[in-house]
Formats: structure tokens, sequence, C-alpha cells
């Protein structure tokens, strides 16, 4: 018994040993846990210590180079300036119509609106707010978003001293910005900087200054304004081009709505008045923008391809950058166009409502140097046609498309005979018909491409092949979506993106530059170069460097058939004495639905065309109205080569008028040119089992009148073409083609198309 209560103590001991020696391993293991902790913390203590430290180091680092406060900054807008090629200033853009208030004159209407949706906490703060920074971080990283957390006088800053667009925002520059924002609260009280700021921002439509804008949009003044109304204006620096109300009145009634509920959540209005602005059309009381900047209006196209082409290779922004802005423009050129196209002392214009498009290159630089895009236009950086890739530009497609790249791929010479015949396109019954719906049998192509014929131009286009002409097309800066055979005698395509695919006055004058220069294409340009702020200058955006697009003998070809086009073919309402110049028509047809539509005894046109070259300059030249369905009659198809003509005379009269020099590689035989050792003797007997009858068969002739409009039995189809029948489309197309109705010398309407055979397709050239 005493050995067994002996073993029951033990082991009664041995648990109890057991029991000591845990809490005191576990004592040891807590302080040593502890320990570790401690070690963290203060080595995370440390580290935010250091990183603090640093921040504030790095801060004070970019900080110290921060710009002097200057209050003429505060004070003037930061509006870009535009210069002339010859350097002479033509305008500041936005500057001369401004309008300011004094602080004591701010609506307190305005002053709750401005204050709401831009900075809640505008008068708790020093120029930055901490928790408006941590707010919108943490709002960011929640959403994916990017909420600024500038103030008011942060923008201020930034509108007045640097650039506004985002890649500018660097750590280095935000820190120059919270740093002079805190400076500029020590210096100016917040009704001072609500009125800088009020008077500063660029509000759309090339106007700064809510007062402006409240004077230019309203008639009014910013204390005669609405709620709506007053909100709007409020809240347009955010983007004014995005919510201009006359341009995009969905998005403006959309910010105007995001800063009447700021309003009510800040406690600034009522919910009934709320409701009751947010129910206001967005056009209430809006006014039509009359531009007081008389010189305006003859560079506003022009300037808004400026606009475009610096924001696209630059960043900046010309509204809110202070750019000087050094363009192409030649300042006498444009307001010579400007005055053939919106007077009546040089053109005889049907009516006020032909729109007229026209386009002026240097040939040898690329440089637009005069453009108009709309007539009787009071629209401050309105529409621009001539960049419109829209409309059809007819047979001015010939040279670039079908003769171009035969002269190019097949070395075709100017000689070369082509049977003008009855022809469908390839794969189809769908037949092509010329202008005259007549055949010309074995022709030259200089004769084929003279007269505008549209058989053989959709017969090389087959012979080359849509690959080739891509090729050689791209090589001129234009793409079709998807090219088709009926792209040889028009520009119609499947406008997918309506500035990418197409032609327009502006494409059309700069590939027709690389025939004139001798084959390289050099992309247009508006600007030469930019002067930012800081005194900078930037050339280097705006350099272009011509690429070959053609041989110097494909190029010479072209212009020597295309010189006779205006000497003796379809475009000899162009001539201008003594000057060597080429140059090409076009004409787009009406459907036979279409036409049955309008009531019109005349000749009905939805476009006319006429580009043309000398060494010096490329222009070219549309015509036609807004609405398609209004059409240029027979009467009015000699506007677009009167545009071409009297301004070509004017600009041409300042330089040396010299005649292309053929180029090595060529040799002439009689009228004709082949590329050296190809030439053959010519041969006339027709491969073709098809046999012209007399009565089918017309001579070219100097007379010949183009006009164009093709259908086929079962839809009506234009073609294009400057003196072609209109030719039906390719099932995959259904182009309204053109072709030109040619104006003789003499300046008399074009004769209007034979009458076609009942039942078969109605075509005029």
């Amino acid at each position: 018994m005493a050995n067994e209560s002996r073993s029951r103590t033990d082991r009664h001991d041995s648990k109890g040993l057991g029991k000591n020696k845990t809490p005191k391993n576990k004592g040891k293991r807590k302080s040593s846990i502890g320990s570790i902790l401690l070690k963290i913390f203060m080595g995370l203590f440390f580290l935010g210590c250091v990183a603090i430290l640093s921040g504030m180091g790095l801060f004070w680092w970019y900080a110290k180079d921060a710009p002097e406060l200057d209050q003429t900054k505060l004070d003037s807008t930061v509006s870009s300036r535009f210069y002339a090629a010859n350097g002479e200033l033509i305008t500041e853009f936005g500057s001369e119509t401004r309008e300011k208030i004094t602080a004591n004159e701010i609506p307190q209407l305005l002053e709750d609106a401005i204050i709401s949706v831009e900075d809640r906490r505008f008068y708790q703060h020093i120029g930055v707010d901490p928790i408006r920074i941590v707010g919108s971080a943490l709002s960011n990283a929640k959403t994916g978003g990017m909420q600024g957390g500038s103030t008011l006088t942060q923008q201020l800053i930034k509108l007045s001293f640097f650039s506004t667009n985002a890649e500018d925002q660097t750590l280095r520059r935000k820190a120059q910005e919270a740093w002079m924002a805190v400076r500029l609260e020590q210096t100016k009280s917040k009704q001072e900087i609500l009125t800088y700021y009020i008077n500063k921002v660029y509000m759309s439509n090339g106007l700064y200054g809510m007062q402006t804008a409240a004077t230019k949009f309203y008639g009014k003044s910013l204390d005669e304004l609405d709620l709506a109304q007053t909100a709007l204006i409020a809240g347009l620096p955010n983007a004014p081009s995005a919510f201009d109300p006359y341009v995009n009145p969905e998005n403006a009634k959309s910010r105007r709505d995001v800063v009447l509920k700021a309003m009510l959540d800040n406690e600034k209005i009522t919910q009934d008045e709320y409701e009751s602005a947010v129910a206001e059309d967005i056009q209430e009381g809006l006014q039509d923008i009359n531009d007081d900047n008389q010189e305006w209006k003859y560079f506003d196209n022009y300037f808004n391809e400026v606009i475009a082409e610096v924001k696209e290779k630059t960043g900046k922004d010309v509204y809110t950058d202070g750019l000087d802005i050094y363009t192409n423009i030649d300042v006498d050129a444009q307001k010579r166009l400007y005055d053939i196209v919106n007077s009546g002392d040089y053109i005889d214009y049907p009516d006020d409502e032909m729109q007229v498009a026209a386009t002026l290159i240097d040939v040898n630089t690329g440089k637009v140097t005069a453009q108009i895009g709309a007539r009787n236009n009071d629209a401050v950086l309105g529409n621009n046609l001539a960049v419109n890739v829209t409309r059809d530009f007819g047979s001015t497609v010939k040279p670039i498309t079908d003769y171009g790249p035969a002269f190019q791929y097949l070395e075709n010479s100017t000689g070369r005979t082509i049977l003008d015949e009855p022809y469908n396109y390839i794969g189809t019954d769908i037949p092509i018909y010329n202008w005259d719906r007549q055949y010309m049998g074995n022709i030259s192509l200089r004769t084929a491409l003279t007269q505008s014929r549209n058989v053989p131009a959709a017969k090389l286009f087959e012979e080359v092949g849509a690959d080739n002409i891509s090729e050689f097309l791209q090589g001129l800066g234009i793409e079709y979506n998807a090219i088709t055979q009926s792209n040889a005698i028009s520009s119609n395509t499947d406008k997918i993106d309506g500035t990418k695919y197409g032609i327009s006055s502006l494409k059309l004058s700069a590939a027709y530059a690389a025939f004139a220069n001798g084959g390289t294409y050099y992309e247009p340009q508006y600007v030469n170069k930019i002067v930012y702020q800081d005194g900078t200058e930037d050339e280097d955006s705006f350099t272009v460097s011509g690429e070959k697009a053609m041989d110097d003998t494909t190029a010479y070809m072209v212009t020597d058939i295309l010189k006779d086009v205006i000497s003796q073919g379809t475009g000899t309402n162009a001539q201008i004495d003594g000057l060597y110049q080429a140059g090409k028509t076009g004409t787009s047809n009406y459907t036979d639905d279409q036409l049955a539509q309008l009531d019109t005894s005349n000749g009905a046109y939805p476009d006319i065309t006429f580009a043309g070259y000398t060494p010096s300059y490329s222009l070219a030249v549309w015509t036609g109205y807004n609405d398609k369905m209004t059409p240029i009659t027979d009467s009015s198809t000699h506007v677009a080569s009167d545009v071409y003509r009297e301004l070509m005379r004017y600009v041409s009269s300042s330089v040396e008028n010299t005649d292309w020099t053929m180029p090595d590689g060529l040799t002439r035989i009689g009228n004709e040119l082949y590329l050296a050792g190809t030439y053959t003797q010519p041969s006339y007997s027709s491969t073709s089992s098809y046999s012209s009858p007399s009565s089918e068969i017309s001579e070219p002739s100097s007379e010949t009148s183009e006009s164009t409009e093709s259908s086929s039995s079962e839809e009506s189809i234009s073609s294009s073409s400057s003196e072609e029948a209109p030719a039906s489309s390719t099932p995959e197309t259904t182009p309204s083609s053109s072709e030109e109705t040619p104006v003789s010398s003499d300046d008399s309407e074009s004769a209007a198309p034979p009458t076609p055979p009942e039942g078969s397709e109605n075509t005029n050239e």
C-alpha cells in the first residue's frame, strides 16, 4: 500500500512539475513576440519618419523652383497667339472680348455653385486640403477613378502658371502648385482668389471668364441668370469643349445637373429649387454667338485645324496653355480665298446656300497655306467641310486610283491603247456607262483620261489590282475601308471612320501635290512651330519628311495628261493664260430613285469638284449643299473651277511660272510618253469580240460635256468622273459615283446628256 501511495504521489508531483514548467516557457515566448513586435513597430516608425522627412525634402526640392507669384499672370487670360507664315501676329485667341467683374460683384448664387462643385472646403483650407486629398485617394483606390484633390486655389495657380494637360501633371509640378497655392492664400483673400478664377477660366467658343460667357450665351450679366443657367456657367470650366451647350447639349445638361446636385447636398438650394432647375431645357435662353473679331472670320476653319493639330502632336491645349503658335497660313491668300467664296465680286453663285470647301497646299513642303471649309458661315470654330470625307469627289480620283498606278505598276505608256466598249463590273451583270452613253473604241490612255471615260478607268483598276491600288493610295495619305472596282470612278466608301476613310479637299490637294513635285508625298501641315510660356520652342513635332509615293516618271506622265484636261479636255474653264498647270474635274450623280424626288428639268448633281496644280501650289475645290438632296444644276457646274481659277491666278502671280522638266527615264514620241526602252509600235486591232456599231462610237472632242449619273435596271447608281457616264457599283457597295460635266472655255452651260433608251440605265456624264 505504501508503494502504491508513493506511486500516486510521484505521478501527482510529476504532473505538477509539468504545469509549473509550461507557464514559464509561455512567458518567455510572449516576451520574445513582444520584443519582435516592438522592433517592427520601431522600424516602421523609423521608416515612416524617414519617408516623411524624405517627402518633405523632396517637396522642398521641387517647390524651391516654383515660379514667382505674378499678379499680372493671375489677372490675365492664358489665351494663345496665332502667327502667320511670315511671323506676323494674326490674333490672340479669346482675349479681345473678355469681361471681368470685381469681388463685390460676384452673385451669391454663382459663388455657392462654384464652391459646392469645385471646392466645398474652400473657406476652411489654407490653399491645399489634406482632407480632400486623402478622400480623393481613398475614392480612387476604391473605384479605380481619377478624382482630383486640387483646391480651387490650386486650379487658379495651374491656369495661371502651368499647363493643364494631364501628362504634364508630374510630382514636381504638383508640389510647386501646392506650394504656390499656400503662398497665394497668405497674400490674397478668398474673395480675391475666387474673383481671379471667375475672370480667368476658359468657357468654350473662344470665350474667357464667366461674365463673358453669360453675356455671349444669354445676353445677361451673371447676376441676372437663373439657377439652371448659373449652374451651367459654374460647371463649364471642368471641360469647356465637352460641356459646350451649343455643340454637346446632352453633356452640358449632365454637368449642369451635377452642379445642382452638389448645391443641394451642400444645402445651398432647396429640393423644390433643385427639381425645377433640373427640369429646365439646357438651351433655354441661349442666343447665337456672334464673333466681335471681324478678322477671325477669315481664319475660322483654318484655326480649327491648327487647334486639332497642336493637340494631336503635342497634347497641349490652345485654350489653356498660353501658346505662341506659328502657322503656315498665307494671310493674303487666305483673305482672297474668303472673298472669292463669300462675296459676289468674283463668281456668280446660284444662291447663298451653296457650299464651297477648298485647300491650297505648297507642293514642295505639304504646308497648308490657305483653306476654307464653309461659305456664309458665322459660327466660331464651325464645321470644316474641307476635311470632310463623306462626299464624293467623282472623277478626280482617276489620276490617283487608276492612271497613276497603271503607270507605276504596269509600266504603261500614255500612248497605250485601250478599248472603250460596253463593259460590266467584274463578276456581275452590272454595266458601266460613259457619261455620254457612247463608246470611243480603241483610244490611248491619254485620251481616256483627258476625256474622262469610265470604262477604261474601270478596266485599268482591274488590271492593276485592288492591293496595288490600295498601296499606291496609302502612299498618298488616302485609305478606303474596302476598296472595290467602283472606286475606279468614285470616292464613295463605307464610312466606318468619318475622318479616316475616303477623300476630302485636304487629302485630294495633298495627293495631287505629289504629282506636282515629282512623286513625293508630304503630310499636310497647318503648324510650323509652337513656343511655350517658358520660352522653349517645339519645331520637331511639326517637321515632316516627305515620303516617295511614286516614281518621277509616273508623276510626270499623269501631269502631262492633266495639262491636256485643262487645255482641251473637261477642265477648260480653269484655264489661266500662260500658266503651266494641270488638273481634273469631278462630278457625282444621284441614283434614279433620288432623281425622281428632285423637281428639276436641268441636270442635277450632289457634288462638283475641281482639283489642279502648278509646280508651286496644289488646290482642290469641292462644291455642293449641306443637304445632299439639294442639287447643283447645269447652270452652276462652273463654280468649282471658277473658285480654282480665281485663287490659282492670284497666288501664282507672285511665284515663278515654270514648266515641269521631263525625267530622264521617259521618251516622248509624238505626243505620247514611254518609259525608256519600252516603246513598241502601237497596234489598233482589237482582241475583243465586241464590234462597236458606228452609231455608238464617238471621237474625242475638246468640247465634251461631262455629266455623271448611272443606274442599272435594278437600281440607280452614280459613277464618278469628269466626262464620264454614271457607273453602277459592285455588289459590295453602291456608291453614288461621279462623272463631271465639263464646262467649255466660254463658260457656257454643259450640254444635257442624251436620253437613254427606255428600260436602260439613265446616264449622264
